[in-house]
């Protein structure tokens, strides 16, 4: 969980394009700071306490930040803290609808797509929001949604929201004076971060909760509220909160009506199991794609219980049986089966074996796949000497010097010098110098861990350049996208078309980077 500085940034932009400039202001506040009491974020931003107030209800209601107190008195002020992962969730949410409709009914797309617009909403509002998007006459039933809710709560889309306001123990004294010691906002952004695992895993309810599947007691036959279960106010009755409303004034929140939102972490899971599968094909070939893929079906539903970086070990028949099941393996024998695994067990190993059971290494496959964009970005950028010079140092782990690299790779040593200097300048790289007598040496390493981050950053820089430059667009062609379709002829067509392709470029290219920064930040 990264938060690199143009990681923010972008965060920041994409707060500002869904939910206006206020907002961002307070969003980067938390992203920036860390965790904040409404007071302080008043203080830092100059907003007084019903904009900041109004903000954090929104930012709470689409799951971009998180209420949280210290210790366990009530009358402790709550803290918040900015959930950056779901902010960049947000631009993601064409492939999270494609992963439902892949899997289950048009009924079950609308309900997630109504939950990643809302952020959260209870049954009630899931079953208004369904049917008023329906025409005239077309309503849906209540057993009709309610199925489909249980289909999405058993494949675990969507899942009850976190506690309103989870408790952790409050820092200790030393923590505080490291805090205050650290001047540079990259450690607070560490720390924050670890910050924010602690406060989302405070708040996340036990899976018995999270995912049941009790519906009867939200809805009467009419889609109404259960009149026995959430009874009327009476007058002198304290104002209860809303259910779909965050708590931001500290108080206890009087009811108990459910509120849902989609689970991010099992769309991030499957976008994880898509891309272990592709760049297996990618490496390999169908065959073990396929094989693979058949594997991660069949461990699914115990991944869900024990999360590890191995998948549930699976003997040969069991997974024989699983791809078979498939429609792309049907034809597979048995001996086929087990050749691909052999091939998957081969260096680098994508898969572990034991006992005559096999089990897939997440782990590996991710770092080889990480591995692989950041060669293809080397490739691209530095060129084909460069690309081969990289693979070598970052398979030797070590320092190597000047001589030895032109030497492997079969470059001049001149032209060597030329390209590593390159690459150090741009930080891919890094230099030890060597001094023996009046010889002086160069010697190059790869540091995978600040590489793999400032790649990340990189990647952020790009996704936002490229938003940027898509909403520049748009607001100088406004006059065209204003014209109704009728109105559109001539010049106005072919501007407004054009206008159409570079958006579609332009953001198909931005969708295909938050493919690899899932790949360095997600997975």
């Amino acid at each position: 969980m990264v938060k690199t500085p143009y990681g923010i940034k972008y965060a920041n932009h994409i707060i500002t394009n869904h939910f206006g400039d206020q907002v961002a202001k307070v969003c980067e506040c938390l992203l920036l700071k860390g965790p904040l009491t409404i007071q302080s974020i008043m203080q830092f931003t100059q907003l007084n306490h019903k904009q900041v107030k109004n903000t954090l209800l929104v930012l709470v209601q689409h799951n971009c930040a998180q209420a949280f107190r210290y210790g366990d008195d009530p009358k402790l002020i709550p803290h918040y803290i900015a959930v950056f992962d779901n902010i960049l969730h947000r631009v993601r949410f064409s492939k999270f609808l494609a992963i439902v409709s892949q899997d289950l009914d048009k009924l079950c797309v609308d309900i997630v797509e109504g939950l990643l617009q809302h952020g959260r909403l209870n049954v009630k509002q899931i079953v208004d929001r369904v049917n008023s998007s329906q025409r005239e006459g077309n309503s849906v039933g209540v057993d009709a949604l309610q199925e489909s809710l249980r289909k999405l709560i058993i494949a675990r889309f969507i899942e009850h929201c976190p506690a309103p306001e989870p408790i952790l123990a409050p820092p200790t004294e030393e923590e505080v004076r490291a805090k205050k010691r650290s001047a540079k906002s990259a450690k607070i952004a560490v720390e924050s971060a670890t910050l924010e695992q602690s406060v989302i895993a405070a708040a996340v309810p036990m899976d018995a909760k999270r995912f049941s599947v009790d519906l009867e007691a939200e809805l009467n036959v009419n889609g109404e509220k259960d009149h026995n279960k959430f009874p009327e106010k009476h007058a002198g009755e304290k104002r209860k909160l809303e259910a779909s409303e965050p708590n931001i004034d500290g108080e206890a929140a009087e009811n108990d009506i459910v509120v849902w939102r989609a689970n991010f972490e099992e769309f991030i899971h499957r976008l994880r199991h898509k891309a272990c599968v592709e760049n297996v094909r990618a490496r390999l070939d169908d065959g073990a794609a396929i094989v693979l893929s058949a594997m991660l079906d069949a461990s699914r539903p115990e991944e869900k219980k024990v999360k590890t970086a191995s998948s549930v070990p699976l003997s040969l028949n069991s997974i024989y049986e699983e791809v078979i099941q498939s429609e792309k393996g049907r034809n597979m024998t048995f001996d086929h089966v087990r050749a691909a695994l052999i091939q998957l067990n081969s260096p680098p190993p994508f898969i572990n074996e034991a006992d005559d059971l096999f089990n897939i290494d997440f782990k590996h496959i991710i770092e080889v796949a990480q591995s692989d964009e950041v060669e293809s970005i080397v490739l691209k950028r530095y060129g084909k000497d460069a690309y081969k010079m990289f693979r070598l140092l970052s398979k030797a782990g070590r320092l190597l010097e000047t001589d030895k690299i032109s030497d492997t790779v079969f470059a001049e040593k001149k032209e060597t010098t030329k390209i590593l200097y390159k690459m150090w300048q741009d930080d891919y790289l890094l230099m030890e110098k060597l001094v023996a007598g009046t010889a002086t040496f160069l010697l190059w390493k790869i540091n995978k861990h600040t590489l793999w981050e400032h790649v990340l950053d990189e990647m952020f820089h790009a996704c936002l350049n490229l938003s940027i430059r898509v909403a520049h667009e748009l607001e100088q062609q406004k006059e065209i996208l204003n014209l109704p379709p009728e109105k559109r002829v001539g010049p106005s067509k072919d501007k407004y078309e054009k206008l159409k392709k570079m958006r579609f470029l332009m953001e198909s290219s931005q969708l295909k980077i938050d493919d690899a920064i899932m790949l360095f930040h997600d997975f």
